[in-house]
């Protein structure tokens, strides 16, 4: 079990080639929610929350990523019943909200799983990401992600949250695993 106690460090830079063999290392792709399949912003009516709104890009990257073997899970610290759906409709299991300490929900993962926390990766976008990041073995970032969270990060999107970071990260972890679908670019 890994313990909450620890505080998150600031990372050493990596370099690319160790970053790949990181990404190449991943079994499990564990997603935070708002700020990274979302672009962050939340949507209230009347009667609450009524919107999030996900990129069909990214929907896809979760497809290729499946299709290529490796597990998706979310983990949140809000719970939306409007994520719930979305991770119904891209086949996303197990899904872990109102996570407010996102390292124990890592931990209950990770047991759930049987997923060692080297083959786990995970993207993020704000603080309460930083414990998970510095733990997994392959730490990714939205390019609007806070300053503290792309220092921890092996790797960054080239785009923001919500807009197609998750199919980066798709497209970068299957090509360094050496199985992506689509012709082969620079990692």
């Amino acid at each position: 079990m890994i313990s909450s106690a620890s505080s998150p460090a600031r990372r050493p830079p990596v370099r690319p080639a160790q970053a790949a063999r990181r990404a190449a290392r991943v079994r499990l792709v564990i997603l935070d929610v708002d700020g990274v399949l979302t672009d962050g912003r939340l949507y209230f009516g009347a009667g609450g929350e009524a919107l999030k709104v996900f990129d069909v890009r990214d929907g896809h990257g979760v497809h290729l990523l499946r299709e290529a073997g490796l597990g998706v899970a979310l983990l949140s610290a809000r719970a939306s019943p409007i994520v719930a759906q979305r991770a119904g409709e891209l086949d996303i299991a197990p899904v872990l909200q109102g996570e407010r300490d996102k390292l124990a929900g890592l931990n209950r993962l990770l047991a759930a799983t049987g997923t060692a926390p080297a083959d786990c990766a995970y993207m993020g976008d704000d603080l309460p990401d930083l414990p998970v990041m510095t733990t997994v073995g392959f730490a990714a970032a939205v390019a609007d992600a806070v300053p503290e969270v792309r220092r921890a990060a092996h790797w960054i999107a080239p785009v923001g949250g919500g807009r197609g970071a998750v199919r980066a990260l798709a497209e970068y972890v299957l090509r360094c695993r050496q199985r992506h679908p689509l012709r082969a670019r620079d990692a």
